[in-house]
């Protein structure tokens, strides 16, 4: 059995990578295929090192029946380039960073996370942190999206199928 290990990437871990590595893992419970897959998240930075995810993105996530609010920010670990199979940047900017904070012969792991939701025509979740909270919700809506390609891709990599049973995600 594959066993994907996977890790969502932001700037400070409080907004984009919780709310994703939330939407990952309701995706993957809903599909049956939980115990397929490490997923966790981080941040370049150490600014929220300790704290639980933006009250907004708590809230927005909240809404779509996902709760995020046990999630304790963390910074990302040189450790992490060689544990992750792939690690998933939300923006531009995050994934020049985990290039340079990476060994070179890892850079194969690091993947923009909305290359897997071509249909949106960005590669770039935006960092809601300064605006308002409709901000949070096309981050979301992005994320879902790319959260669904990134499913589909492993699972058809893997040849495996939702278990019996299970739901189909309604994102």
């Amino acid at each position: 059995m594959t066993r994907h290990r996977l890790l969502f990437v932001c700037l400070g871990n409080i907004c984009r990578s919780p709310m994703a590595e939330g939407v990952f893992r309701r995706l993957v419970a809903e599909r049956g295929l939980s115990d397929r897959f490490e997923i966790d998240s981080a941040g370049i930075g150490d600014w929220h090192v300790g704290q639980a995810p933006d009250n907004r993105a708590q809230a927005a996530a909240m809404r779509r029946g996902i709760d995020i609010s046990m999630q304790t920010a963390r910074q990302l670990r040189a450790v992490d380039f060689s544990h992750f199979d792939l690690i998933l940047a939300m923006d531009g900017s995050n994934h020049g960073d985990l290039q340079q904070l990476s060994p070179k012969q890892l850079h194969g792991k690091l993947r923009h996370f909305l290359d897997f939701a071509t249909q949106t025509g960005t590669r770039d979740v935006p960092d809601p942190f300064f605006g308002g909270d409709e901000g949070f919700d096309h981050a979301l809506d992005l994320i879902e999206a790319a959260a669904e390609g990134l499913l589909e891709t492993l699972v058809v990599e893997d040849g495996v199928a939702a278990k019996p049973g299970a739901q189909r995600s309604s994102l």
